[in-house]
Formats: C-alpha cells, structure tokens, sequence
C-alpha cells in the first residue's frame, strides 16, 4: 500500500512490476514499431523508468518535504465563457495536469481529474490540496479530452463518467488507453492514436505527439498502454500539450519545432521531478521546461503537474520558484512561462503578425 497508489510511487515514478508474467497485453494488439515490441511500449533512444529496489530506496531514503494539507490558490473558481471564437486563445487552470483549453469555438479539456485523490482507491492516496479551479456545475459544454496516458492523476475514470453523463465529450487518447475507458465508461466516445497521427475534429486538427514517459494502472500492466502529448492546431495557432515527459534530451521538444514551426503557447509540466535520480528520465524539472519551450519556439507557455498532489519530494512552491529562476536566467519573462494556479484564467497573447 505504500507503493500502490498511497504514496503516488505508481503514478510518479515507475509503477513497479512485481508480476507481469501476463498472457499479452490486455490493452492493444497490433505490430511493432519504433516504440511498440509486440507487447510493450518504449521510449526510442529512452531510458525505462527505475525497478523496485530503486523504489524502495526512494520510499524510505528520506528527504521528502511537508506539503500543507491545505494550499488554497490565490484566484477565485473560475466561472469560463460558454465559448471563445476568432483568434482568441483562453486557457484556465483546474489543478495538477487539468486545463481547460478554449479556442476556435471550441472547449478541450486535458486529464481531467475533479476527484479528490490521484489514486486507485477513493480512502487512500494523494490528496489534492485545493479545490478544482473549475467547480464542476460550471463547465461549459465540453466538446474534446485530451488524455495523455493511464497513470491515476491523468486518467480518472471517475470524472470521465461524469463528463460523459453530463457533456457526451469526443475522448482522444494514445494507443491502448481506450480499452481502459471504454471498461469504464462504455457510452464513451473515446478514439486511440498512434504518436505522429493526425486527427480532424470540427475546426481543429489534432496531432498525437511523442512523449518520453511510460505508463501502468497496477502492477502487470506497465507500458501497455501508450503514452503521449498532443498539438491543438487551430486558426488562432498551435497549442502543444504534454502530460507527463522526460527531457530526453529535448529530442521531442526539437522534433516538435521541426514539424510544427513553432507554437503559441507550450503546456508543460514543471512538478514531480525530485529526487533527480530517480525521476529524471520521465519527469522533467522548470529548467528543462524552459530549455523545452525555447526548443520547440513556443511563444507562450504554462506550467502544469505541481501544486495539487503530492507525488515526489520537492515542497509545494518549488517547482513555480526555480521556474522564476529558470526563466530569469534564460531571459523568458515571468509573463511569458506562467506556473499556473487553480481558477488562474489566461487569455494568451496573438503571435506577431509577420511583416
């Protein structure tokens, strides 16, 4: 129980597989490719995330801080637009790796998570220490999730059964991840992708982007489902979204740039990074969410996945103050890489129109 779940080592870390002697995997069948053997999943050029002894050292090594049991954010709950049209670009925080994206009349929400807990069991696990910055009622209608991948402080089966019974949202996720919702929620509309698709949706094009992170929901089920971000491309501009990633030496955040020609705004991580050596390969830290944003040209960005639920050791403010140092040092305005906080609504600026 220290491991599963309650002390956010499954969602954070690694996801032990004590047992995974499993016929097959349980979640996607298909070739192999780049980053798919047939039966797992895996970061090209990447590392695997750490075992169990590497586990075990973390769980009783000491050194983490005393988050408060509550940390109320500074805004207010927000209460969103119905919709946001032309070349408007409105994004709010509702905690952890949740965000409401609105654009090109559309509403998108990412990872939602409204439970209480990041975790299997509705008793025990991380605790979020602060309201959703979004109470529910106020939603507007949502039209699309974007869900990265199956850890429990991304997929929560939970809130999706309450998205579906109340807005009927279209799902799109990574490979394997809809066998999980659909046994959870089965009216959902929910459609599975591979890294570098393209999906058409209403007045936006949805590309499925390569993450380095890895994936499981217990303990015979790791990287069997695949993991990834998303680009929103939408008249107002690019959107490029990730979930969970480590640096890897900013591989993907170059490949990103390369394909894409930049971004007006980066959603990024920024939490759950300590201690480095075991969370360094899958979670990147604020001064490699900054080296990213500059890789991949991203006008704007906004710092997620710190702040609401304790997963790793670093204190709650952290994460937003070696951010502020990161920016400080690279010569990004505070203003332009926002650490955001829950009920936090920022209507990001337009690109520069080219001369």
């Amino acid at each position: 129980m220290k491991w599963l779940g309650i002390g956010g080592a499954t969602t954070a870390a690694g996801g032990v597989a004590i047992d995974q002697a499993t016929a097959g995997n349980p979640y996607y069948h298909g070739t192999a490719s780049d980053h798919f053997d047939g039966t797992t999943f895996f970061n090209p050029q990447g590392k695997e995330p750490a075992g169990f002894s590497d586990l075990l050292r973390w769980q009783f090594g000491g050194g983490r801080a005393k988050w408060p049991a509550q940390w109320p954010s500074p805004f207010a709950p927000a209460k969103p637009e119905p919709r946001v049209d032309g070349d408007r670009l409105v994004v709010t925080m509702v905690g952890h790796a949740t965000l409401l994206i609105q654009t090109a009349g559309l509403n998108i929400l990412t990872d939602p998570v409204w439970s209480q807990r990041a975790s299997p069991f509705s008793f025990a696990g991380p605790r979020r220490v602060n309201a959703p910055g979004i109470a529910f009622e106020d939603l507007p209608a949502i039209d699309l999730i974007l869900l990265s991948h199956n850890h429990y402080d991304h997929l929560d089966t939970v809130t999706l059964q309450r998205l579906q019974a109340a807005h009927d949202p279209q799902v799109m996720t990574p490979l394997g991840n809809d066998t999980i919702v659909r046994k959870a929620v089965p009216q959902m509309r929910v459609s599975a992708h591979d890294w570098h698709d393209v999906v058409e949706f209403k007045s936006v094009r949805i590309h499925v982007e390569p993450s380095h992170h890895w994936s499981a929901r217990g303990t015979s089920d790791r990287r069997m489902a695949l993991w990834g971000g998303f680009t929103v491309e939408a008249p107002s501009g690019k959107v490029y979204v990730i979930g969970d990633t480590g640096f890897h030496d900013g591989i993907n955040y170059r490949d990103a740039a390369a394909r894409h020609d930049g971004f007006r705004l980066a959603i990024l991580p920024i939490g759950a990074y300590a201690p480095r050596w075991f969370m360094q390969s899958q979670h990147q830290n604020p001064q490699e969410a900054v080296d990213g944003m500059l890789l991949a040209n991203a006008a704007f960005a906004a710092g997620h996945h710190w702040g609401t639920f304790q997963l790793t050791d670093e204190s709650i403010e952290e994460p937003r103050d070696q951010l502020h140092e990161a920016c400080d040092a690279a010569g990004v305005t505070r203003e332009r890489f926002r650490a955001m906080q829950p009920g936090e609504v920022w209507e990001v600026p337009n690109l520069p129109t080219p001369a």
